[in-house]
């Protein structure tokens, strides 16, 4: 009796500064099987390189008689989108700069692979499989632990001319006055519209020290003033930064993600009415739609990438 052979399949990879997530993912976009670990950052390159490799190859032998085709990667730091080699990353990954990151998974798991910026993968992974699909442009806009971007054209991200394009955290807000930003500028978004930007600025109104913004969150829902208006300060920065994006790129859809987009209707709405206020009359119509695919979104942006790179 001859064995059943069966589709080919890739293998994703989300790199980030706190925990890595592998998956096999099929042509049309199914994750079939996943695996995540912590990512060893302060260890150093070689550590994270070997978990991530690690969780490929538990990955390929529970798909035992299904062949891996490739590999896509979504990693944090700012990728060189020619070579796959990682440029810069901040201090979460130590040695992170510099490591030929194609190279080295190529070398660890004998495949090919496809490399990425993970906020440009999870945009990928929207324009592909989630609410942006059928949209010529998108404009993803991520707000977390940082706050990043990615345009997507014709299902192509514009990585800019040093691979740095997408950070739209580090733009100037007039929201953060006289507040210092993570990469060394002042007065930037990120510094007062990310999660630990917004935890800060509710610390300084209160006096209060808090954990996260989970804390911030849980009192806005409990009717704390003062967290209600911080909440409302982070949609309405971000939203008036999207707004000045939307000006410039005229995307046919804005897609919004990121952790700190779970705060509810409340930032949702300040972002919405900040971003109508911004755009100019022909624009307001653009949509500005919450992400649908949570976590395996850069996973199925950077299995779209594997794809292509071996079709």
């Amino acid at each position: 009796m001859s064995e059943v052979r069966r589709p080919p399949v890739v293998a994703a990879l989300d790199i980030g500064g706190t925990k890595t997530a592998a998956a096999i993912v099929t042509r049309h976009g199914e994750v079939v099987d996943r695996i995540t670990a912590p990512t060893p950052g302060r260890a150093g390159a070689t550590a994270i390189l070997d978990t991530a490799a690690d969780l490929v190859g538990r990955l390929r032998a529970r798909a035992a008689g299904t062949r891996v085709h490739a590999v896509g990667v979504g990693s944090a730091g700012v990728i060189d989108h020619r070579t796959g080699r990682v440029l810069s990353a901040t201090d979460a990954l130590a040695g992170w700069a510099g490591t030929d990151l194609r190279g080295r998974l190529c070398e660890l798991l004998g495949l090919p692979v496809a490399v990425v910026n993970d906020v440009h993968a999870h945009a990928l992974g929207e324009t592909r499989h989630g609410v942006a699909v059928g949209h010529e442009t998108t404009l993803f806009i991520a707000v977390g632990t940082g706050i990043g971007a990615s345009f997507v054209i014709d299902g192509t991200v514009l990585a800019g001319a040093h691979s740095a394009a997408g950070h739209a955290g580090h733009q100037p807000s007039p929201y953060a006055v006289g507040l210092a930003c993570t990469c060394g500028g002042r007065e930037h978004l990120e510094a007062i519209a990310s999660g630990p930007g917004l935890t800060e600025e509710y610390v300084r109104r209160t006096g209060q020290p808090v954990d996260d913004l989970r804390t911030v969150a849980a009192r806005a829902a409990d009717g704390d003033d003062l967290a209600i208006e911080v909440v409302l300060l982070g949609g309405t920065a971000v939203g008036s930064a999207v707004g000045g994006l939307v000006n410039m790129l005229d995307p046919a859809v804005v897609v919004i993600g990121g952790g700190v987009s779970g705060l509810g209707d409340a930032w949702w709405q300040a972002l919405r009415d900040a971003v109508r206020r911004e755009t100019l009359p022909s624009l307001v119509g653009v949509p500005v739609l919450a992400s649908t695919l949570g976590s395996d979104a850069p996973l199925l942006g950077a299995a779209a990438l594997a794809w292509e790179g071996t079709a």
